[in-house]
């Protein structure tokens, strides 16, 4: 496997969807406060959770140190998680945004 093979897929997840918003569906959706909101209370239920979940102290996830930067935070939990986490939750909210009628989306 790739040297840091949970880092390089999580870049590109965020560059894929950032790049499939702003250059194919054009929903506006950076722009909106709502989600900017959003993202801050799923982030806020992120930390505690996957912080338990991968604290180096009793880890209940193990990621393997050669397929992650290293760099944890906050409570150890690894920078690729919150990557991963914004590129999944952006893709839906997009696919959300894109399903919805012209009318009803402005």
């Amino acid at each position: 496997m790739i040297p840091w093979g949970y880092t390089v897929p999580a870049v590109a997840a965020v560059v894929v969807v950032v790049a499939v918003e702003l250059v194919l569906l054009k929903t506006g959706l950076f722009r909106k406060l709502a989600y900017w909101l959003t993202m801050a209370i799923v982030t806020a239920f992120q930390i505690p959770v996957d912080g338990w979940l991968t604290k180096l102290s009793a880890p209940i996830v193990l990621y393997a140190p050669e397929h992650v930067t290293g760099l944890r935070f906050p409570w150890d939990i690894p920078v690729e998680d919150f990557l991963f986490g914004f590129a999944l939750v952006t893709a839906v909210l997009l696919a959300w945004e894109r399903s919805r009628p012209r009318e009803e989306a402005s």
